[in-house]
């Protein structure tokens, strides 16, 4: 997530000065280049501006808010702290949606639901303010955003949103009153603003107080976190380098090669990232290839590898010796990889590009020491990152991506060696895709077993944790709220015959 917008240069135009033979302004010449200049420099949109117009592009055009609102705040050129209340907006906003409607409804007597959309996200986009911001005045909320109404509406409409949202400052009191339902269903959905048929699936899957914790994780900020590149420096130096340069920088308890980073900036612009000193990747997902463990000169393949997190870090354990082979479906996705592997000096990847439904056909069998498969998935580990997922995504997708899922271990199994390795892993926490997908793996492939031999430096934290215990068998589910990262799932197995 960008912390801030770029800076962005500004060209000189060509504007005529209007002077004459003598060096001196014609009458009127003066007023002249002050209306160019005004006509040349629109006003400037405020931060709550920004928020509502990416709300409206991720509820309408379906954009995802991270890639959306990094574009929107490039285009801004807002303050920092502009910036970051424009970001606490969008991502509340989205987060919170369920509870905010719910709230909502009590005050829009007639036609909530028939609302014209960017009137709907700024009356959700105010009612976080009020109810969930305490920091925000209430008046400062309501004002800006019955003259956002003005600029884009008629006065009927911001007559109804000033009426609305001053019987919403009225009515916090009783609005903010804890959710009161005997359905935990509904409690924990309305709460925490997550569909019933989510939390219903979890509820069934961890129980309801686990559920609820997952739920209540979901929107809290998702920290930064860095993967050093260990062919550079050691994660002591890269501390002493971030610190130096301003951020908060400590090692994380889950992974060697993790830092957690706070304040400074945008790391994707900080200098150790441009020069290939570290790489922005979740926790979670870096033990991924630390599960792999891959070891120098093996042939090893990443079967969606997109945009290359998981590929340059088994290389960098490879201490770059060896092949990788990185594929990925979509071919401008090559060339991501590509950037990635070239920016961190790494010579042992190769970007490749097709269906990995195809890599069996592509590839003699049997040809590879390690093969991954980061697969597709439906995404609810990384909710806090793509909170719109939430609202846009169904029970109907969780059967569709398991089905695909289902092919894709089948296509990879015929890829690895004896004694060699397979991994599978998603950034979701559907039972389905990830515990069920590798029992039902485990039933058709007798060629295949879990292999809990893994590094004790990564099972260590993990029994801390209480993220496993003495029954563990060479799979591992990480939930959000466990160590503040992405939900995961990992599974380890080893061809056998």
């Amino acid at each position: 997530m960008s912390s801030g917008p770029n800076n962005r240069g500004k060209g000189s135009g060509g504007v005529a000065t209007g002077q004459g033979r003598n060096g001196k302004k014609p009458n009127g010449a003066a007023n002249g280049v002050k209306q160019q200049k005004q006509q040349q420099q629109p006003r400037r949109k405020t931060a709550r501006e920004v928020a509502l117009d990416t709300l409206v592009k991720v509820a309408e055009a379906g954009a995802y808010s991270n890639l959306q609102l990094n574009r929107a705040l490039q285009d801004a050129q807002l303050s920092r702290q502009d910036a970051g209340l424009a970001t606490e907006l969008v991502y509340g906003t989205i987060q919170h949606q369920r509870l905010l409607d719910d709230r909502l409804n009590i005050l829009v007597t007639k036609g909530f639901n028939k609302l014209t959309p960017w009137v709907l996200v700024l009356l959700r986009m105010s009612a976080y303010q009020l109810l969930l911001l305490d920091r925000i005045p209430a008046h400062a909320a309501v004002n800006e955003a019955v003259t956002i109404a003005k600029r884009r509406g008629h006065s009927g409409i911001s007559g109804m949103v000033n009426g609305v949202l001053r019987n919403l400052e009225r009515s916090l009191p009783e609005l903010k009153e804890p959710i009161e339902n005997a359905n935990p269903v509904k409690r924990i959905g309305i709460t925490h603003s997550y569909p019933d048929w989510l939390v219903k699936r979890w509820i069934d899957s961890y129980g309801e107080t686990v559920a609820e914790q997952i739920c209540a994780s979901g929107n809290e900020p998702p920290h930064s976190s860095l993967r050093v590149n260990p062919l550079r420096l050691s994660r002591d130096k890269a501390i002493g380098l971030l610190t130096d340069n301003g951020y908060d920088a400590v090692a994380s308890k889950l992974s060697d090669a993790a830092v957690i980073v706070n304040g400074g900036g945008n790391l994707a612009q900080s200098e150790g990232y441009q020069s290939g000193l570290w790489t922005l990747q979740d926790e979670s997902s870096m033990l991924v290839a630390e599960v792999c463990a891959p070891a120098p000169g093996m042939k090893v393949l990443d079967c969606c590898a997109a945009p290359g997190g998981k590929t340059t870090h088994l290389a960098e354990l490879m201490e770059d010796r060896g092949h990788v082979f990185a594929n990925d479906v979509h071919p401008h996705k090559k060339q991501l990889i590509e950037e990635q592997a070239a920016r961190l000096g790494l010579n042992a990847v190769e970007a490749i590009t097709g269906d990995a439904l195809e890599l069996a056909s592509r590839f003699e069998p049997q040809s590879f020491d390690l093969v991954l498969l980061d697969a597709p998935c439906s995404g609810f580990g990384v909710i806090r990152r793509k909170p719109e997922i939430k609202w846009t995504k169904s029970e109907a997708d969780v059967q569709a991506i398991a089905e695909l899922q289902t092919e894709l271990l089948q296509v990879a199994a015929k890829l690895v060696k004896p004694g060699g390795t397979l991994v599978y892993s998603t950034c979701t926490i559907e039972r389905e895709e990830n515990e069920g997908q590798i029992e039902k793996f485990l039933a058709n492939q007798p060629a295949y077993q879990l292999d809990a031999d893994w590094s004790s430096r990564i099972l260590q934290p993990l029994k801390e944790g209480h993220v496993i215990d003495e029954s563990f068998s060479g799979m591992v589910q990480l939930l959000p709220q466990q160590f503040g990262s992405d939900g995961f799932f990992i599974a380890r197995l080893k061809r056998v015959q």
